[in-house]
Formats: structure tokens, C-alpha cells, sequence
């Protein structure tokens, strides 16, 4: 290879690389990404080493006496993570876990033996009756990677406290979708026909006709609060049943609404037209208690209300009250603030209420479905794998997970490269990203790259774990500015990047020539053939595959200076697999870029420092 590499005239920028074995493709065919499997040294983007301290909020450090370190996997990481299991989970669900984790079902916990056992489990799963609070994340000690909820709503979990304890948090938002919107139907017609009330009359020995007259549902208007997966399957139903729908949501796209046929309203024209509301919004400080006496006051006398949500979006005593002035004629609940609710409920209790016990994902199928889903998104946040159903991270689609994957990877790298070239004494305050794209701003969603790019920088030089649920944080508590620009490109829209750039500013640079016009350390890379490449180290071009690890020279250029730095490495037995030449210009000033697929020993980075003609030189870990 050094003879090789010798015979070579140094002019332009030359590049050396080895013939490589074909390899398997970066992208999934699942609506997950395991970071994992295309990049072995990879750290686990979410999962791989837990939060070993609390958040430093003082500006990034690095010591002038100790090396920046790549964390080795421990033989404990080999071991078989332990699931805990706190509410009842279908079969097929718990088999999935058994098959990858150490299975803990321990169900009806006091909030003081979770926490006792929390620290022993890697995972919990729960459904809707387990407070998963801050107490529980502290308990933890760090070793809580992720909380699965069966189920879709998340307001028994403390999303903060996850977030700042890097716990990523999944539920499962589909499986139970269908079997809750049938039960809001169900709820709807048992409702309007006094079914229940009619059932309970029989069984007493009564006959009771003219007392159980109902009201019919075609031609009546349904208004659908929350306009989500079960919102819009509830819409479709009702629309089946020859019912006007209009619904309110904030966030529900327009075009989904007409296409079924819906019309999007405000809330007080919702809840003011409507003969039927149907609650599908979660709970959330913004709708607690939404339902109150004042939004009472403004419906439609004799309103009839279904809520297979979230109890505590309505205000129980505000809507007995409602029932017994009969401005809600009738109401329907599968949800309560309290769950169960006391034996001695008003509501319950109430002559015109039709009650089940949170029966909304209740059936066979679902329960299985759910079980499959939650086991599932455990199973891959374990693996390192990114999750579409994340909901304490950033919600990015799967098809554009499968298309920034090489991109990540390229992102934190070059985060990694960057703080491996700033001088130790000073603190890092300054980030700057700049992508270069041909897409349009809004076609261009950056925030796991900007994730990635965080976690580069500031895990070589700390212990605390980074990942795509607690970066922004993160880089918060430690004063880290990050400001991210784009820069347009003329080519072609099916790549979505062609370039990241990532400056670090005002701090010293241990590799002077890493240094730009400005001042900034400045790093720029791109992909190519799914592979990340640096392409740029302050105002020098090279083109090396970020892989292994890096050495940078800066040099006169001159003949030989390429097979003398191969020499050396040879006679150790390292590796060369990439190298590049960057320069000014003939026999000026230039770089080499050497990828090497081992770590030189400290006597041959002396050798390569002593060599005439290298001005400076800088061992990177990658």
C-alpha cells in the first residue's frame, strides 16, 4: 500500500481508496431504522448507554489531559435487558419481549414498589393505570431507557422528566384505533335508544315502552372533538349512519376532513350546533376540565354527549349539574377523571348515564394488536432502532427516517470530527449547521440531523448520554447556541442533502488548519453511495470516508510525503483504508486526510510528527 501510495505525483487532490465488499443496503424496508446495523461503532442513536449523571448546566469543557475516548461496550451491554410489564399485556406481546428481554410481569404496583424495582428494569410498559411520574425517572438511576404505553394517550406519563432523563417514551397508536371509535359508535346508538336503561328495566321485571322513547340519528349533527385516528374513523361511522359531521381540531389537516366529507369548525361552533359531541382529544393543560359550566352554557339544549377519551377533559360535577338542568339530555362514558370512579359517583350513578369501564380498546383483537404494537416498539428502542411512534422525540415519518439514514450517520460524525479539534480551556457556546439542498425549506425537516450533530459534540467530552428525546435539552443546560442554515443548491430534489457544514466558534483549534476565515473550526461532508465522506477541513478540500479513524497533516507539498506517512503506518500493521490530498496549490501548503482502520501506537504518531516538512498533525477517533 505505502509503495503504492508513493508512486503516486501529488497533484490536485488525490484520493486512494481500497476495493470494498458490496454492502447491504442502508435502508429498511420497515418503518423503523436500526442505526445499529449500518454502522457497528455506532452508539445506539437513542438507547446505548444510559444517562450516567444529571445534566451539567455549565458550557461545554474540554481537559487538556485527557483524551477524547469512543465508549467501549461493556460485556454487561451483551447481556438480556429486563422488561418490566406493570398492567396486563395480550399473550402474543409478551412472547415478542420474551424472545429478546428478561420478562418481569408485576402488575397493581404501589408508586412506592415501582419505584423500588425501577432501577433493577431497562423498559417498563404500562397501560393507563400506572403513573409513570419524575419519581419513578429518578428512581431509575439512569438505567430507564424507555416506557412503552399501550395504548395511545400518554398523560400518565411525566414527559418531561423523561425527556431530561433520556428515557425515550412509545405508545401504540394504531392497533386500538378501530376498537375505539366502534365503541363510540356503540355508545352513540345504546344512547339515543336507552338501551342500557332499557336492559336494567327488564331485568327488574318491568315493561316499560313509553318510558325508553329515543331520539333517531340520521339527519342529526355529530360534532367530533379531536379529530386524530379514532376522531376520523368515529366520522366515517357516523357519516355510515346518515349523520351531518363536523368536527374541531387545531391541528387536523383540511384536506383529510373534506376528503371524508367533514367540515372543520371552531370549537364554540362545534360544541353550539351540534345535536351529538363525540371526545377524542387527549388531556393535555390545555383541555382539562374543557367541558366546564361556561362551555356547557353554549350548547344546544338537549345535547348528548359520548366520551371514549379522556375523563378528565370534562368537568364531572359541572356536567351533572348540565344533566339535571337538562342542558345535556343525555351522556355516554367509557373514561373518568378518576378511574375507577367512587361507588358513590353522582355521575355514575345519574339516571340519564350510560357507563362502561374504559371498554374503548377492549376487544380481542385490539388487545392483541396493542400487545403486538408496544412489544414491538419496546423491542426496537432496546435495539437502538428509531421508533416512528416516539412521542417525547421529535415526530419524523418513516419514509424520511429512511431517507436521512446515511445522513445521520454522516451528522454525527462530523459533529465527533469537529469537537476532536478544539483545544481543551475553552468552552463551546457556538454551533452553527449549514445544509446545502436543491428541496425547499418546508420539504427539508433537519431536526435529527440537528439531534445527531449535538450528540457528536458532546458526548466525546462528557458522560452524559445524547439522543434524538433529550438533545435540544441538553445542549440548553450546557449553553450550547446552535443556529442552522440553508443554503440552496441547483441539482436534483431526490436527494435531499448535498452537503453539511458544521462550525464551531470561538474556541482554539488543536489543528490550526481546521480553522476558516473566520475563526471557526469548520467541517463539511456529503454522502456518497450511501456512505459518508468528509469533504472539507477549514478552507481545504479532501475526500476521505469517514470510517475507522482519521489522521490529518498539514505539510509542504512535496514528492514522497505520501508514502513516507504509509511507511510508517505499515510497519505497525495499520490499516490505510482512504486518503486524501488537499492544497493550495503546487509545492504550497496542503493536508492529508488518512483514514486507517486501526489506532496508531503513540510511536508512530511521534514518527509521523517528526517526519521533515509536517508542520502539524492531528489523531481523530470516529
Amino acid at each position: 500500500m505505502a509503495a503504492a501510495m508513493a508512486s503516486m505525483a501529488a497533484k490536485g487532490a488525490i484520493s486512494v481508496r481500497h476495493a470494498r465488499a458490496s454492502r447491504p443496503s442502508l435502508l429498511p424496508v420497515s418503518s423503523s431504522i436500526s442505526l445499529r446495523s449500518v454502522s457497528p461503532r455506532q452508539v445506539s442513536l437513542f438507547l446505548g448507554r444510559p444517562l450516567r449523571q444529571p445534566f451539567d448546566p455549565r458550557p461545554l469543557h474540554i481537559s487538556r489531559s485527557r483524551s477524547v475516548q469512543i465508549v467501549k461496550a461493556t460485556a454487561a451491554a451483551d447481556a438480556k435487558p429486563t422488561v418490566l410489564v406493570a398492567e396486563k399485556l395480550g399473550e402474543a406481546g409478551l412472547e415478542l419481549l420474551r424472545e429478546f428481554s428478561n420478562v418481569d410481569c408485576s402488575y397493581n404496583l404501589s408508586a412506592e414498589e415501582l419505584c423500588a424495582k425501577i432501577s433493577l428494569c431497562d423498559a417498563l410498559i404500562v397501560r393507563s393505570g400506572t403513573k409513570v411520574t419524575r419519581e419513578v425517572f429518578e428512581a431509575a438511576k439512569g438505567r430507564l431507557r424507555v416506557v412503552g404505553r399501550a395504548g395511545v394517550g400518554i398523560d400518565n406519563v411525566d414527559l418531561q422528566a423523561a425527556t431530561e432523563h433520556g428515557c425515550l417514551v412509545v405508545n401504540a397508536p394504531t392497533a386500538n384505533t378501530v376498537a375505539a371509535a366502534e365503541h363510540a359508535i356503540a355508545l352513540l346508538a345504546a344512547m339515543a335508544r336507552n338501551v342500557a336503561q332499557a336492559d336494567a328495566s327488564m331485568k327488574a321485571g318491568k315493561w316499560q315502552r313509553n318510558k325508553y322513547v329515543g331520539v333517531s340519528l340520521v339527519g342529526k349533527t355529530i360534532a367530533v372533538l379531536g379529530f386524530g385516528k379514532v376522531g376520523s374513523e368515529v366520522a366515517r361511522r357516523a357519516k355510515g349512519l346518515g349523520m351531518h359531521v363536523i368536527a374541531h381540531d387545531p391541528y387536523a389537516p383540511v384536506d383529510r376532513a373534506r376528503a371524508i366529507g367533514v367540515e372543520l369548525v371552531s370549537f364554540d361552533e362545534a360544541i353550539s350546533t351540534a345535536d351529538f359531541l363525540s371526545l377524542h382529544m387527549p388531556l393535555t393543560p390545555s383541555t382539562s376540565k374543557i367541558f366546564n359550566d361556561e362551555s356547557f352554557a353554549k350548547m344546544k339544549k338537549g345535547v348528548r354527549i359520548i366520551n371514549v377519551a379522556r375523563g378528565g377533559v370534562i368537568d364531572e360535577d359541572a356536567l351533572v349539574r348540565a344533566l339535571d338542568n337538562g342542558t345535556v339530555a343525555q351522556a355516554a362514558l367509557d373514561v373518568f377523571t378518576v378511574e375507577p370512579p367512587p361507588k358513590d359517583s353522582k355521575l355514575v350513578l345519574h339516571e340519564n348515564v350510560t357507563v362502561t369501564p374504559h371498554l374503548g380498546a377492549s376487544t380481542i383483537e385490539a388487545q392483541e394488536g396493542v400487545a403486538i404494537e408496544i412489544a414491538e416498539a419496546v423491542v426496537g428502542a432496546l435495539k437502538g432502532e428509531l421508533a416512528a411512534t416516539a412521542v417525547n422525540a421529535p415526530m419524523v415519518p418513516a419514509e424520511v427516517l429512511s431517507e436521512l439514514a446515511p445522513y445521520v450517520i454522516l451528522a454525527e460524525k462530523l459533529g465527533r470530527l469537529a469537537v476532536q479539534l478544539v483545544a481543551g480551556g475553552h468552552g463551546i457556546k457556538g454551533l452553527k449547521v449549514v445544509y446545502t439542498s436543491s428541496r425547499n425549506p418546508e420539504d427539508l425537516d433537519t431536526r435529527l440531523l440537528r439531534a445527531m450533530i449535538t450528540k457528536g459534540i458532546i458526548e466525546p467530552i462528557s458522560d452524559v448520554f445524547v439522543n434524538l428525546v433529550n438533545a435540544d435539552f441538553t445542549a440548553k443546560q450546557r449553553g450550547l447556541r446552535i443556529s442552522e442554515e440553508r443554503i440552496s443548491h441547483d441539482g436534483s430534489p431526490e436527494d435531499p442533502i448535498e452537503s453539511i457544514q458544521v462550525l464551531l466558534s470561538n474556541v482554539e483549534s488543536k489543528f490550526a488548519s481546521a480553522l476558516s476565515e473566520t475563526g471557526d473550526i469548520k467541517v463539511e461532508g456529503r454522502v456518497k453511495d450511501g456512505i459518508p465522506h468528509l469533504t472539507l477541513v477549514g478552507s481545504f478540500s479532501v475526500d476521505v470516508s469517514l470510517e475507522g479513524n482519521l489522521i490529518f497533516c498539514r505539510n509542504i507539498d512535496q514528492p514522497g510525503m505520501i508514502g513516507r506517512v504509509g511507511s510508517i503506518l505499515a510497519e505497525k500493521n495499520v490499516n490505510v483504508n482512504f486518503m486524501s490530498v488537499g492544497r493550495t496549490g503546487p509545492r504550497e501548503q496542503a493536508i492529508m486526510a488518512i483514514g486507517v482502520d486501526e489506532e496508531p501506537d503513540k510511536e508512530s504518531l511521534k514518527k509521523i510528527g517528526e517526519v521533515p516538512s509536517i508542520e502539524e498533525f492531528v489523531f481523530l477517533k470516529l
